[in-house]
């Protein structure tokens, strides 16, 4: 929800969620970019301690302006 008032993220978040997809994401219902459940799981474990965390919406905002930032200066070189 912390994302909908943010239109200047979504094209990121958007871009974020197909890189966290495994490859042929498109052959498997629901056909959505959806990270696997094991990544998941330990990403949460290694970012929060407990895989069955989940983050805060203002974690996901300030996650997703890093990776703005980090794709700019990507670009940039």
């Amino acid at each position: 929800m912390a994302l909908l008032g943010r239109p200047d993220l979504w094209p990121v978040a958007l871009a974020e969620s197909v890189a966290m997809a495994p490859r042929g994401w498109w052959h498997h219902w629901p056909p959505a970019p959806l990270a696997s459940p094991a990544w998941l799981a330990f990403r949460m474990e290694t970012a929060y301690g407990d895989a069955a965390a989940r983050p805060t919406p203002a974690d996901v905002i300030a996650w997703l302006e890093w990776c703005r930032v980090s794709r700019r200066r990507a670009q940039l070189r």
